[in-house]
């Protein structure tokens, strides 16, 4: 293999194998051999220019000399002076990834329902070897993504969530992953979701990053699974800072009469890439994804997704929308594929950026391929500036020109937001996003957070 950034980490596994899967449960080690071939065989991770639009280089990303924690050292973390995560009436059973290791709450362990497993992989090769046997890596691409083979190739431990047939989970998961390592560091994470037949949850995801001067890369891979009937609803949310790297895979599989509802909201970061691959194989499903950005400085954030339709009778929306200011740039890629025999389905997907200084620069690419004549499906995306009329009504109307502008952001975001079922987390997000757009870091304020990770 050449000299590039995937030859250190492949070099890294053959001396370390023995400590990786000594940490790591039957389950992820089963995985190892099929990642290293993916990998051998793909050669490199893509460069900018590899993927047919401007997206940023995974082979810069990963190129630095960066730490992977093969002794599962536990760094220790004050979370009441490390990050505020509380979302105003809504009320969440917490877990926390320290760099790349899971800690629950006493509060989750004492108030999961029956019929619902939060726990890490290791602890669910004891409770339910035969769920992370089964669907490990049956959702995730290892052969033609060799993100998601890096991942696999390193990963040691993770998070399953199980919810078993006709449970419904009134209150939401969250888990709060945070980097906090006192040298550069690569965190492996990986969260394998299995919703049961009629099943339904509700997932938030937060990604956070504390300001240490050191380079952290974020590498992510989420499987879900959904059978028949079951509904699941994903929300992302990252607030890291501009040394922070996020490079994450979300593989959703769905059955007939599911529903999956993912939603991620970039606030800040360094450079972050996120992917969105789901297989619609069942009849009657429904499928939503949103995204939203708001980008400053140098900031760099890709969303790419692909949709693909085998049922009939099934329902699609995508909506992702950016504002990039200073000099922060933006990409968006997205493809919807309907098989031949996927008749009935309505498939709808677009892309709306605004960019809020003459620096700002925004890649589009949506995309159709349809081979079935009996369905609906339409794309589409827009780029422009704020709207210069609305400015000038505005401010005749005695509103100051930055207020103006804020109004106006916000107005364009909306609709994203509303996507989000959990009514105190789409009022928090208007809060962050205001923030945001007004230059300010977008921490989530005043919280009452505080946990001892020894104790829970």
């Amino acid at each position: 293999m050449k000299d590039t950034s995937l030859r250190q980490y492949i070099e890294l596994y053959r001396s370390q194998h023995q400590a990786l899967d000594a940490a790591s449960p039957e389950a992820v080690r089963r995985l190892r051999p099929a990642a290293l071939s993916a990998l051998e065989a793909i050669g490199r991770l893509p460069r900018k220019g590899d993927e047919g639009y401007e997206r940023t280089s995974l082979e810069d990303l990963f190129a630095p000399d960066l730490g992977v924690n093969l002794q599962r050292m536990c760094f220790e973390a004050d979370l009441a002076d490390t990050f505020r995560c509380d979302v105003p009436k809504v009320s969440t059973l917490l877990g926390l990834v320290i760099n790349d290791i899971y800690r629950p709450t006493a509060s989750l362990l004492n108030q999961l329902p029956q019929g619902v497993t939060l726990c890490s992989f290791s602890e669910a090769a004891e409770k339910c070897p035969q769920v992370l046997q089964q669907y490990l890596g049956s959702a995730a691409d290892m052969n033609s993504d060799a993100a998601t083979a890096l991942n696999t190739l390193l990963l040691q431990d993770g998070i399953l969530l199980h919810v078993a047939k006709g449970v419904k989970l009134e209150k939401p998961l969250q888990i709060v992953a945070i980097f906090n390592a006192p040298l550069p560091m690569l965190a492996l994470r990986r969260i394998l979701i299995v919703m049961e037949p009629d099943s339904e949850a509700r997932v938030l995801l937060c990604d956070h990053s504390r300001d240490t001067g050191f380079q952290y890369v974020n590498s992510q891979v989420v499987e879900a699974v959904l059978a028949e009937g079951a509904a699941l609803d994903v929300y992302e949310i990252e607030e890291a800072n501009e040394l922070t790297s996020r490079v994450s895979r979300f593989y959703g599989r769905q059955q007939s009469r599911s529903r999956l509802i993912v939603n991620g909201t970039t606030l800040s970061g360094g450079v972050t890439r996120n992917d969105y691959i789901v297989d619609v194989d069942g009849d009657r499903c429904e499928t939503r994804l949103a995204g939203m950005v708001t980008a400053i400085g140098k900031q760099k954030t890709d969303n790419s997704t692909l949709l693909r339709h085998h049922g009939q009778y099934c329902h699609s929306e995508q909506l992702f929308k950016y504002v990039l200011s200073d000099d922060a740039s933006g990409a968006f890629e997205g493809l919807i594929v309907v098989d031949e025999g996927a008749m009935k389905t309505e498939a709808y997907q677009s892309n709306r950026n605004l960019l809020a200084a003459p620096g700002a620069r925004m890649h589009t690419r949506p995309q159709l391929l349809i081979y079935c004549d009996d369905v609906k499906c339409s794309h589409g995306a827009t780029t422009g500036q704020l709207d210069e009329r609305a400015m000038f009504y505005m401010q005749s109307r005695g509103i100051p020109m930055a207020e103006a502008r804020m109004m106006l952001m916000q107005a364009f975001m909306a609709d994203v937001i509303d996507t989000i079922s959990l009514e105190g987390l789409r009022e928090r997000l208007r809060h962050l996003v205001e923030r945001r757009l007004c230059g300010s870091d977008a921490i989530c304020g005043d919280c009452n957070l505080k946990f001892n990770i020894q104790n829970g």
